[in-house]
């Protein structure tokens, strides 16, 4: 298994301007991993150990929270905005001037964007993994 067989999972044409967000977010994440096989801080064959995976694409952060609130990702919240909302909920935020919610900051909303990025890796990684374990 490769970074680019699970990246050919991920990228898919999505409608949503969330998943849209949800999927740069994932090949963002993707690029920092190869990034880091080609500098040897991680193995191609840990690809398929979910718990490996997943704190390699933390990048040494506890949690996605910490990685978005340490600016691991985007930290402005008119980027953040831009890449997650639809031109309509741009406008009502004011390319992000305003919080998109009540109870969250952009880079709350940013940590979940990141989190759900994080889950369709690590599914694509599993899924790719039981199939290179099937029998022919």
């Amino acid at each position: 298994m490769t970074v680019q067989e699970i990246r050919n999972r991920v990228e898919i044409p999505y409608r949503s301007a969330w998943n849209r967000g949800v999927t740069a977010y994932a090949c963002e994440l993707l690029a920092e991993l190869e990034e880091a096989i080609a500098g040897g801080y991680f193995w191609e064959e840990d690809l398929a150990a979910p718990n490996i995976l997943e704190r390699a694409l933390l990048n040494g952060a506890p949690n996605w929270y910490e990685y978005s609130w340490g600016g691991c990702s985007l930290i402005y919240n008119g980027d953040i905005a831009a890449r997650l909302c639809t031109p309509s909920e741009l406008r009502k935020t004011r390319n992000g001037e305003r919080r998109p919610n009540r109870e969250e900051e952009w880079l709350d909303t940013q940590a979940r964007a990141l989190r759900q990025a994080s889950r369709r890796i690590l599914t694509a990684a599993r899924d790719l993994a039981r199939e290179e374990d099937a029998p022919v």
